[in-house]
């Protein structure tokens, strides 16, 4: 069984000071210099990647340091592109992650199973994704108790925590204090300080509007709480 950092090691303490953005114009958005270790997510919208291009761009210090892949979503969906993504980042020796884009209407274990049969992590890939922001006409209750399965089936399989990726308003609205034991990846954009939220997070996605090479398309931007030994913990042993 893969094995994971403990809970503890993946609550980064958040920047104090203010970060400071400052516009690249090959990327075509403002990124904070403060963070040190810098990341995109993708999905079949960006068509096909070429992973050397975007492992190879650097401007200044900021590269890609680290991609999360999207894997699957509701019951039975894969992502068109996900299988050759998730080959040519492995080959490409850039982190990865993948995540799971949810259905809260529909049952969290069976959602799990389709993430599990799809995704297969390996030694210094990142924690597998609960992407969930939407409420698909489902109750705060029933909501919460989905997600609870779905987490709890995937950290049963990998043996590591999962991360959970969402916005603030969906996060405090709909989740809250019964998911402040996961590691978060956080959307908040247009905010040039850090994300409003009161909880821990480790990642904070903030732009989805960048350019990389090797993507025709507009892509999201994130960093990483932490430095690169922080990093090196959060991955799969």
């Amino acid at each position: 069984m893969l094995t994971g950092a403990g809970t503890a090691t993946y609550f980064i303490t958040n920047h104090l000071n203010k970060p400071r953005f400052v516009r690249y114009k090959e990327f075509g958005i403002d990124i904070p210099e403060s963070y040190s270790i810098h990341g995109i997510d993708v999905s079949h919208h960006q068509d096909a990647i070429d992973w050397k291009e975007v492992k190879s761009m650097q401007v200044k210090n900021i590269k890609v340091g680290f991609s999360f892949i999207k894997a699957t979503e509701g019951l039975g969906r894969v992502d068109n592109e996900f299988r050759r993504n998730w080959f040519k980042i492995k080959e490409s020796g850039m982190p990865r992650g993948a995540y799971h884009f949810f259905i809260a209407s529909k049952s969290g274990k069976a959602q799990a199973e389709n993430f599990i049969e799809t995704v297969d992590l390996s030694k210094g890939d990142l924690p597998p994704v609960l992407d969930i922001e939407t409420t698909n006409g489902s109750s705060v209750e029933n909501i919460k108790a989905r997600a609870k399965d779905f987490l709890n089936v995937l950290e049963a399989h990998f043996k590591v925590k999962p991360i959970i990726y969402t916005n603030v308003d969906f996060y405090e609205t709909f989740l809250g204090d019964d998911f402040n034991d996961y590691p978060l990846w956080i959307a908040h954009y247009l905010v040039h300080d850090k994300p409003r939220i009161e909880r821990k997070w480790i990642f904070w996605q903030y732009n989805e509007g960048g350019h990389v090479n090797g993507i025709d398309a507009y892509v999201d931007f994130n960093v990483f709480n932490g430095d690169s030994a922080d990093f090196k913990k959060l991955l799969i042993k």
